[in-house]
């Protein structure tokens, strides 16, 4: 199973509608994604969906997702709005007012979670929300993959890191940290990719759609601005997660044709001999001939 993720995509952020900069990078990453092979079973969009959750923008993104080739997710982000989303996605699933679900039928399971507190840019999961996702988990031992917006981590990025101390993490990682069948945590809204463990297994944060945070390990003085970049405009970022049906194998890309257009070498006659010897080579280490 093939999952893509895409992620802070924040349309409606500059003027132009249709032809505003970030509706012009998600349908790049739509064209990439369609283009894929193999081509994803479905995708995750996690959260931030539009930059102030209004009605046109939800417009825009259905009418720019309409376009992809498979079925998509949908988590809620902090620039999000739960009941703006739900007037051009009517059907999409809620839980007691929250965007929570399960996904059964597929080869991994998947629990979407609804991690946007209203008027916190650093999210929540309150009691209401924790209860759903410990009754979840509790129906099942399949491997299960969870979906949600904020990573519960400490990131190094200092302005963009939602840390330990909050309590809405407290609540959510002995959850995660009693069920040893989730096999990771997808996020977004920091930005850039970013790997970390946390409640036993692993959070994995997809780069976005929209430009990325600068990598920058450097503690911040709030009190003195020192003129340091933090945002670079960079192509627009992609996840493609593998479930191999053991473990799941995360992969980040972007959709700079340009960059794609320098290869350097190609699956040739004159490769097949390599080819070959690497594919014999993992035969011997694996006991056969």
């Amino acid at each position: 199973m093939l999952i893509a993720q895409i992620t802070d995509l924040h349309l409606g952020f500059g003027s132009g509608g249709d032809f505003e900069d970030n509706a012009r990078r998600l349908r790049l990453a739509v064209k990439t994604l369609n283009e894929i092979v193999p081509r994803p079973d479905l995708v995750l969009a996690t959260g931030d969906l539009t930059d102030h959750g209004d009605l046109p923008s939800y417009r825009r993104l259905k009418k720019i997702l309409d376009k992809l080739a498979m079925p998509v997710l949908f988590c809620m982000g902090n620039h999000d709005n739960r009941d703006v989303f739900r007037q051009v996605y009517p059907n999409a699933p809620f839980s007691g007012g929250f965007n929570q679900y399960a996904v059964d039928n597929l080869p991994l399971r998947i629990l979407v979670l609804d991690t946007l507190e209203v008027g916190r840019h650093g999210g929540g999961f309150d009691e209401t929300r924790a209860a759903w996702l410990e009754g979840r988990l509790a129906e099942s031992d399949r491997p299960t993959l969870l979906v949600m917006h904020h990573p519960p981590i400490e990131t190094g990025i200092e302005w963009m890191t939602i840390g330990p101390q909050e309590a809405w993490v407290g609540r959510l990682e002995p959850i995660v940290a009693r069920h040893r069948h989730i096999v990771a945590i997808l996020a977004g809204h920091v930005h850039r990719p970013i790997i970390s463990a946390f409640g036993g297994t692993t959070v994995r944060v997809c780069p976005s759609t929209q430009p990325q945070v600068v990598l920058d390990l450097d503690p911040m003085d709030l009190d003195r601005p020192d003129d340091r970049p933090m945002i670079v405009a960079g192509p627009p970022g992609i996840g493609l997660h593998w479930w191999n049906g053991k473990a799941l194998v995360s992969h980040y890309t972007d959709t700079d044709e340009q960059s794609r257009a320098k290869i350097l070498a190609r699956y040739t006659a004159k490769m097949q001999g390599f080819m070959k010897h690497l594919a014999h080579e993992r035969a011997e280490g694996s006991g056969g001939h």
